[in-house]
């Protein structure tokens, strides 16, 4: 009887386990089926928008500048330059390898924005009439740029301020990724730790950042644009991150150090600004 008793109440205690975890399985199954769903419908709509034209996807615009990424600033001022039509979504601001910003070019999807401006350039047959100094010169800025000196911004970004910047810079960022916001600044601090800049007492960082500033500084002297009376490709990734630095880290002392320290470089920004960005404001996110 007794055994009979407790198979009774098992079976009591199980079936509402069941059901909760049924009811689960199909919350979930149901998400699935819905994100599949919209996910076909974006790829159709933008599908739809026409032939060699950019979708150009990236997360929602930010309040100070267009956004808060370099990379992003980067590859849609190389957009304007380059004159290609686009057009920017921020439903899908991260592309299959989870990295933004990524475009949609005639269905096919890439990510990585030193693979895209590639892509484009051999896409749409552009060509830059560059000697043989000039594309070492491109080559080593780019690559200090993309590679070196954003680096030493995301140690203030992760690690000194906490990703303090993101509520501020971003005021309709949405609530679900606030949520895990802590989580990206512990894998963003793990990254820049791994990387190298992050084990470093922070004034030698401010020294390194300082260093790759009086680089472009130097270089630029008494020039309109890095290589000469017209921008290029390097002025588009050289704007991208020095426009993130000047609009985005105006609480950090990298700012002060552009500011007070290198004028010209606040002059170049500025000069970019008005060359390829004439509607920046229309492209900056409403305070709350």
């Amino acid at each position: 009887m007794r055994g009979s008793e407790m198979e009774e109440g098992g079976v009591w205690v199980g079936l509402p386990m069941l059901s909760f975890v049924s009811g689960i399985v199909c919350i979930i199954a149901a998400t699935l089926l819905l994100n599949f769903i919209s996910k076909g419908k974006r790829r159709r709509r933008w599908a739809a928008v026409g032939k060699d034209v950019v979708v150009l996807h990236m997360p929602s615009r930010s309040r100070f500048a267009p956004s808060m990424s370099p990379f992003v600033l980067k590859l849609e001022t190389f957009l304007r330059f380059a004159k290609i039509n686009y057009k920017v979504d921020t439903e899908e601001p991260f592309g299959p390898e989870g990295t933004t910003p990524w475009i949609t070019l005639n269905g096919e999807e890439v990510g990585d924005s030193e693979v895209i401006i590639a892509k484009l350039i051999k896409h749409f047959n552009l060509t830059f009439d560059l000697s043989e100094e000039q594309r070492v010169i491109t080559t080593s800025f780019i690559t200090m740029l993309d590679h070196h000196f954003v680096w030493g911004l995301r140690v203030w970004r992760y690690i000194i301020d906490r990703g303090a910047g993101f509520p501020e810079c971003q005021p309709d960022i949405p609530k679900i990724y606030l949520v895990f916001l802590p989580l990206k600044i512990r894998r963003m601090s793990s990254a820049v730790r791994d990387q190298g800049l992050g084990r470093l007492d922070f004034k030698q960082v401010l020294q390194l950042v300082r260093q790759d500033l009086i680089a472009i500084a130097l270089y630029l002297g008494k020039k309109p644009y890095l290589l000469g009376e017209e921008p290029g490709l390097v002025d588009c990734v050289a704007f991208g991150h020095l426009a993130n630095l000047v609009y985005n880290y105006r609480r950090s002392p990298f700012y002060t150090i552009i500011t007070e320290e290198m004028p010209t470089l606040v002059s170049y920004v500025d000069r970019m600004k008005e060359k390829l960005w004439p509607d920046w404001e229309q492209h900056l996110a409403k305070p709350r």
